[in-house]
């Protein structure tokens, strides 16, 4: 009998030496003549267990971490292959308490199947959202993602069924699915796990969104640092094109779609869908003004849809459960699952899937464990650079789009950054202005100068320099950079900074002070 290990080729997995340990699997299997079979899977996104080495045994799957190569050898003597005890045994990986609370829809099959294998895919409920959205019409399908209540979790949140119904009422010829995989907020990695883990899932969504709208030509744009998804979706892409996923015939029907993959150069900006369509275009990433909107004159003047990765990637459960199910998770106007990124100074880090309706505080706290460092959490910020930073007084608003854009803040891509008690919110929102100047785009003067002085005017807070003066003047910039920037890069780069001198002023005081009210 052939004996099946698992471990995973994520970036992350591999950054903590997931690489080495493979190989030295491999080695070991030569040397002992041992029948078995070397998968590498996706990571369950349980980083601090990272590498983690899973077996399939009589019993189920039985999993060992972190790993070292230096374990290695010594987890074939205990016996591993059989589900033997060893200081590194997790025992069966659905029954450790971080994966058991979730609610995985998005990321059911990353970590268990093997993610260039179609069969594995479809042995584990993959093309049935397809083989269904072939057997309806077009307006159908749209009804179906609308009355989902999925919305864009790519951060602005906006109803997909709604920008999917635009371009199918859009004549056009040509029309284009376009995937925003330029991943570029501190903390974030859902969209690369998926790709790396699971890319069938995304190829059959943005499938899904070709039938639905009438378009024939899809592209992901995937930025730069994410060379380990590149391979991935291009290995996906190729066994999917052998198989008739994609091509002239999806499955034997008249509908024909492709996809290719695109590299950006890792620009911030590029992340902002017009910005991006010009990026893809050949052109200087540069964000267009609205209107027209991409929905009817995106890529190459075409009609368009563009959406994030995880968006893309829940269209097949949608399809598959039906509206009714997906929309039966979350709160309010938040429906379905988000899965949750936790980063930073964060006990517990990694990914977590559940519907809307966890508090901050039950993620910061109860799944991420409070902070690695023991101190005690001084802010969270949530929505990648530009979101807002939380003190512990908001740790009860519950994760759901509205609830946060009530108090001043905003979910995003799902990606939150845990700090302790030594982090220094002027210096934070130094930084939050010096990234933005940095990735300008440099079209809008809010934007590209108001960054700069921004980083200025915390200076002159720094070294104690009119600190009353200088705070209103930060006040009145953010405003203006706020209402009057072009695109959310500078819009919403007043977000950490004002959140920072909201809930955190006594660090914007000269030191004299600060150091009376601690």
């Amino acid at each position: 009998m052939t004996v099946t290990i698992y471990v995973p080729r994520d970036s992350g997995a591999l950054a903590l030496g997931a690489g080495k340990v493979a190989d030295a699997i491999a080695s070991e299997i030569r040397t002992r003549g041992i029948n078995a079979k070397l998968v590498r899977n996706g990571s369950r996104g349980l980083y601090w267990l990272e590498p983690m080495v899973e077996v399939e045994t009589s019993q189920g799957r039985v999993a060992y971490g972190p790993v070292t190569a230096k374990d290695v050898a010594s987890l074939f003597d205990a016996d591993f292959l059989s589900g033997g005890k060893h200081a590194l045994s997790l025992g069966d990986p659905e029954e450790i308490p971080y994966l058991a609370r979730q609610t995985r829809l998005t990321f059911a099959r990353v970590g268990i199947t093997d993610p260039i294998s179609l069969d594995d895919y479809k042995a584990h409920g993959g093309l049935v959202g397809l083989e269904k959205a072939l057997t309806m019409t077009p307006t159908d399908i749209v009804r179906q993602v609308t009355d989902s209540g999925l919305r864009g979790r790519g951060g602005a949140g906006f109803p997909t069924g709604v920008k999917w119904k635009t371009v199918l009422d859009t004549p056009g010829e040509l029309k284009y699915i376009v995937c925003n995989a330029d991943e570029g907020d501190s903390g974030t990695f859902s969209d690369r796990m998926i790709m790396e883990g699971d890319p069938f899932i995304l190829i059959e969504g943005m499938t899904i969104a070709a039938i639905a709208v009438g378009a024939t030509k899809g592209y992901i744009y995937l930025r730069s640092e994410y060379p380990h998804a590149e391979r991935a979706l291009n290995e996906a892409l190729a066994v999917a094109r052998k198989a008739g996923v994609l091509g002239k015939s999806i499955l034997g029907s008249i509908h024909a779609f492709d996809i290719e993959v695109r590299m950006g150069a890792g620009a911030y900006v590029c992340g902002e869908e017009t910005a991006l369509l010009d990026s893809l275009e050949g052109k200087r990433g540069q964000v267009r003004a609205k209107p027209p909107l991409p929905a009817h004159k995106g890529l190459f003047g075409r009609p368009t849809v563009i959406n994030n990765v995880i968006s893309l990637a829940s269209v097949p459960i949608v399809l598959d459960k039906g509206a009714a199910y997906y929309k039966d998770f979350g709160l309010g106007r938040s429906r379905g699952t988000i899965p949750i990124q936790i980063a930073g100074n964060a006990r517990y880090p990694g990914l977590f899937e559940a519907a809307f309706g966890l508090t901050l505080g039950e993620i910061v706290d109860k799944i991420g464990g409070g902070t690695k460092s023991g101190r005690p959490v001084r802010a969270v910020q949530v929505g990648g650079p530009l979101g807002a930073y939380f003190p512990r007084e908001l740790f009860d608003t519950p994760f759901d789009y509205e609830a946060f854009a009530a108090k001043d803040g905003l979910i995003g891509h799902a990606g939150i950054v845990v700090f302790d008690d030594t982090v220094d919110m002027l210096k934070q929102a130094r930084f939050a202005m010096e990234f933005c100047g940095i990735e300008s785009c440099g079209k809008c003067t809010p934007c590209r100068v108001g960054a700069v002085r921004g980083v200025e005017v915390a200076d002159r807070i720094a070294h104690g320099v009119e600190p009353e003066k200088q705070i209103e003047l930060l006040e009145d910039l953010c405003n203006t950079m706020k209402f009057g920037s072009l695109c959310a890069l500078g819009g919403f780069t007043p977000y950490p900074v004002m959140s920072a001198l909201r809930h955190f002023p006594e660090d914007f005081r000269p030191h004299p002070v600060r150091e009376a009210a601690e």
